[in-house]
């Protein structure tokens, strides 16, 4: 059972296939991992053992009747707090919302789980309304990460990063609006992809706006690009969705890195300073990627430091999610989400409008960067997990979460899809990430490179230790 709790989807599928083991076996694994890790770790908002036990005896007997009902079926995963799933409330971290109420639908992403035979564990730990890159929130407390509990999960997916490095199921969905996939992923030693945005269909529409993006959080990129293939089917509830994906992102997996062009930025120009052993471990997975036939190019993208605009968009978000609270409501939100929102509402129409100009030049810039390059190359974060229970590094000299995730939030203004792969640990057996940024709807192209790291042995690394 510990052994399966650690098996990827992909191997997951082809084991119920083969009869080398039932959906519900699995299940129990994946819930015992949650159940003895989750608690010092605080992963979950809640488990759902029972009903999960029932979804993998009907997928055990779809299997039995060589009758799946679609790609991921028995397969267990979790969802963040802040996607609607059917059956119980959907908090979203926060004091302020009523768990009273119907909650009888399914967004996009979770529907199309559904209709594949996934079978749910649970809800996933987030902050308050997704607000900053940690997991702690008045509602759940402190998320930790499963390399040390005295460190940070990372957020806002934090719950689901810890989930997935726990072996809590292989697959967990995120939400990403300024790196909330990819800094705990990254934290986290697991890989995660922002997809493109629209690619996967989102309702109810963020109030963050088009910076929130829908993404896997999963044990490899093979997992991931199974994933995509079943979330990223539209919806018409999205607005703003993509058409259908033009192909499988999983028949794409397998072309390799000879001949591509990747810029390698280890600072943006001298931007940001990233910690010695996280920019040796980034060095050592660039060089994989030239030995295995990429053409590498140290190449800084033309922009600098888009922070200002982003910090318009994402405060005017948040008092936005925030507007409807009296005084009383204000009075239960996590103390500096309440500071952001003053922040935003403060912002007038214009101050929104020229931010939204910075971030369409911002994407005018990456548009020409990728005519010459097919993806670039960074570290997903300068740091490793810091201490639990604060927004930032002690003595780090920032005032907010976006002050260290310099290399994420700007790729969610171009709505690129950008990915994290782990490459290794810090001298305190902390997971490092490497980041991985194509074109606008190349996601496939993202998700070959990763998995020519993982198919190398350049990515991955150990399971985490606290068990």
């Amino acid at each position: 059972m510990t052994e399966q709790a650690e098996l990827t989807a992909v191997r997951l599928v082809e084991g119920y296939r083969k009869g080398e083991f039932s959906p519900v076996e699995v299940t129990r694994a994946a819930l015992r991992r949650a159940e003895e890790g989750g608690a010092a770790v605080n992963a979950f908002v809640r488990l759902s053992p029972e009903e999960a036990l029932a979804q993998a005896a009907e997928s055990a007997e779809r299997w039995r009747r060589g009758e799946p009902a679609g790609l991921l079926d028995g397969v267990p995963v979790t969802v963040k707090d802040i996607l609607l799933m059917r059956g119980g409330p959907t908090l979203r971290g926060s004091r302020t919302v009523a768990a009273e109420g119907r909650w009888d639908e399914d967004a996009p992403s979770v529907a199309r789980l559904r209709e594949h035979g996934a079978v749910f564990l649970g809800r996933t730990t987030t902050p308050e309304f997704g607000w900053k890159g940690v997991t702690d929130s008045p509602l759940t407390g402190i998320t930790r990460n499963p390399y040390d509990l005295s460190r940070t999960s990372g957020g806002s997916s934090g719950g689901s990063a810890a989930a997935v490095a726990l072996g809590a199921g292989p697959l967990s969905l995120g939400t990403d609006g300024g790196g909330s996939v990819r800094i705990p992923a990254a934290f986290c030693g697991i890989f995660a992809l922002k997809p493109t945005y629209g690619r996967v269909p989102l309702y109810p529409a963020s109030a963050f706006g088009t910076l929130s993006h829908v993404g896997p959080m999963t044990r490899d990129a093979a997992d991931a690009a199974l994933m995509m293939d079943v979330i990223s089917a539209p919806d018409t509830r999205d607005w703003s969705a993509l058409g259908p994906a033009a192909g499988s992102f999983t028949d794409g997996l397998d072309g390799g890195v000879r001949g591509l062009r990747v810029a390698f930025s280890a600072s943006l120009g001298g931007q940001v300073a990233v910690r010695p052993q996280v920019a040796a471990a980034v060095r050592r997975g660039v060089e994989g990627l030239a030995a295995l036939g990429a053409y590498v190019e140290e190449a800084d993208p033309d922009f600098t430091d888009p922070v200002a605009a982003f910090h318009v968009l994402w405060f005017g978000g948040a008092a936005r999610v925030t507007q409807r609270l009296g005084p009383r409501g204000r009075a239960l939100l996590d103390p500096g989400l309440r500071e952001i929102c003053d922040v935003g509402a403060r912002c007038s129409a214009l101050d929104h409008l020229a931010a939204v100009d910075v971030r369409m030049e911002l994407g005018r810039r990456m548009g020409r960067f990728h005519e010459t390059y097919d993806v670039l190359v960074t570290p997903t974060l300068p740091v490793t997990a810091f201490e639990a229970g604060v927004e930032v590094p002690r003595g780090s000299g920032h005032r907010r979460w976006t002050g260290w995730t310099p290399f994420t939030y700007p790729f969610n203004m171009t709505q690129q899809p950008a990915a994290t792969v782990p490459v290794g640990v810090d001298g305190d057996g902390l997971p490092v990430g490497l980041q991985i940024v194509a074109a606008r709807h190349r996601d496939d192209l993202v998700l070959r490179t990763a998995h020519a790291l993982y198919t190398a042995g350049i990515a991955g690394i150990a399971p985490p230790v606290t068990l």
